[in-house]
C-alpha cells in the first residue's frame, strides 16, 4: 500500500536517501522533503566560504533540484512542530502535513547569550547562508579601518573562524582586524593538548588574542561584558559558543537526550514512536553519545536510507555502528590546518591540502546527481 515519507531537512545523513528518492517513487511511495532553504550547505566547509577559499557553489547542494527531479514535492517551509498522535507535521505557516513515516536531518542551531541593543554586526555561526552576509559586511568595514572583531566561544567553529576572518583580510588586501575569541574556561577543552597547542600556535602566531578564564556574560551594541566584569569594545561580533539541537523535538513533547536531541535507539529510530527516524545533529544516540561531526551524519546516511524503506515496505530494519575513532581536520585559514588521528596529529598547508581534498571529493560526489 502507498505510503507517504516525509524528509525534514536535506542535510548530509539524508544524502543517500536523497539521491535515492526515485526508488521510494518507483514503489508508490510519496516524498516530501522539508526545508528553509532550497539549498543544503556543508558546515565544514563554511569558515572556508567565509574565507573565500570556496564560493558559495562549491559548499551547497541543490535540495529542491534533486528532490524534484527525482519526482518528490519541496517545501520551502519551517516546521514547528509535529503530532506524533496525528501523525501530522505543522509547518510554521500554520499549513499541515500528514505522514506514515518521516526522518529528521534538522540540524542544530547556535543559542545566543543575552543581546542588549543593536544586532547589526552579530552574527551567529549557523545558518551558514549567514557567513556570506558576515563577509560582505567584513570587507566593507575592513576596506575603511582596522577594526575589532569578537568571537563568542571556545570551541573549534571559533578556531576555524579567526583563523579564515584573518585570512579574509590578509588574502584581500585589506586592514587586517584585531581579532579575540572569548574562550570562557579554556580554549578547545575537549581536545588533547597537542591539537590545542597547535591551534593556538596557528592563531596566536597571526596575532590572534584568546581569553579564557572567563565568559560572556552580556552582548551590548558594540561590546562584550564577562562575567568577571571586564567589558571589550567590538565593531563585529561572531556567536559561536556550540550547537543545539533543533528545538522540533521539545515543541512536539517528544523525548529527547539531555542535548535536546530526538533520542533514538539502534535502528536511527525514535525510542518512543517507530514511524520516527533521524539523523546528524538533531539526534541524541542512545547507545553512545555522539560528537557534533559530519562523520556521524555521512555514517548514517546508508543506514538511514534502508530504515527508511525497510520501514515504508514492511522489512527488518538495519543498526547503525558509529564505528571507531575518526579523522578530524580543522580548517584554519591562510591555507593553514591541523590534522588529528587517534594518536596522530599535525598542523600546517598539509593538514589543510587533506581536508580540502575530502571536502570537495564529497562535495561534488553528491553535486553529481543533480
Amino acid at each position: 500500500m502507498p505510503k507517504h515519507l516525509i524528509l525534514v531537512g536535506g542535510g548530509h545523513a539524508h544524502m543517500v536517501t536523497l539521491a535515492n528518492l526515485h526508488r521510494f517513487i518507483e514503489k508508490g511511495h510519496k516524498v516530501t522533503v522539508i526545508g528553509p532553504s532550497e539549498y543544503h550547505y556543508y558546515s565544514g566547509m563554511g569558515p572556508g566560504m567565509l574565507g573565500k577559499t570556496y564560493t558559495p557553489d562549491d559548499i551547497r547542494f541543490a535540495t529542491r533540484h534533486v528532490v524534484e527531479k527525482r519526482g518528490g514535492r519541496f517545501i520551502k517551509a519551517k516546521v514547528d512542530r509535529i503530532d506524533p498522535a496525528a501523525k501530522t507535521v505543522y509547518l510554521e505557516s500554520d499549513e499541515t502535513i500528514p505522514y506514515d513515516v518521516l526522518s529528521f536531518n534538522a540540524g542544530s542551531y547556535v543559542p545566543s547569550p543575552h543581546i542588549e541593543g543593536d544586532q547589526k554586526d552579530i552574527f551567529p555561526v549557523k545558518p551558514i547562508e549567514r557567513l556570506m552576509e558576515a563577509q560582505t559586511r567584513l570587507i566593507h568595514l575592513m576596506e575603511e579601518k582596522t577594526i575589532t572583531i569578537g568571537i563568542v566561544g571556545g570551541g573549534p567553529s571559533s578556531a576555524e573562524i579567526a583563523g579564515n576572518v584573518w585570512g579574509l583580510a590578509h588574502d584581500q588586501g585589506l586592514n587586517k582586524p584585531v581579532i579575540y575569541i572569548f574562550a570562557g574556561h579554556k580554549f578547545m577543552s575537549r581536545f588533547p593538548a597537542g591539537v590545542r597547542h597547535k591551534v593556538t600556535r596557528s592563531l596566536t602566531r597571526r596575532k590572534i588574542e584568546i581569553l579564557e578564564d572567563s565568559y560572556v556574560e552580556r552582548i551590548e551594541t558594540g561590546r562584550v561584558v564577562l562575567a568577571s566584569g571586564q567589558k571589550h569594545e567590538l565593531d563585529f561580533i561572531f556567536l559561536a559558543s556550540g550547537v543545539k539541537p533543533s528545538p522540533i523535538f521539545k515543541a512536539s513533547g517528544l523525548l529527547t537526550g539531555p542535548d535536546g536531541g530526538l533520542l533514538v535507539n539502534q535502528y536511527l529510530q525514535s525510542t518512543e514512536h517507530p514511524d520516527l527516524f533521524g539523523g546528524g545533529d538533531c539526534i541524541y544516540f542512545k547507545d553512545q553519545p555522539l560528537d557534533k561531526v559530519g562523520v556521524y551524519a555521512v555514517r548514517e546516511n546508508p543506514v538511514l536510507y534502508h530504515n527508511l524503506m525497510a520501514k515504508l515496505e514492511g522489512e527488518a530494519l538495519m543498526p547503525f555502528d558509529p564505528g571507531g575513532d575518526y579523522l578530524l581536520i580543522f580548517n584554519l585559514g591562510g591555507g593553514s590546518g591541523v590534522l588529528r588521528k587517534q594518536w596522530f596529529q599535525f598542523g600546517g598547508h598539509l593538514a589543510f591540502t587533506i581536508k580540502n581534498y575530502i571536502d570537495l571529493k564529497f562535495m561534488r560526489k553528491f553535486q553529481a546527481i543533480e
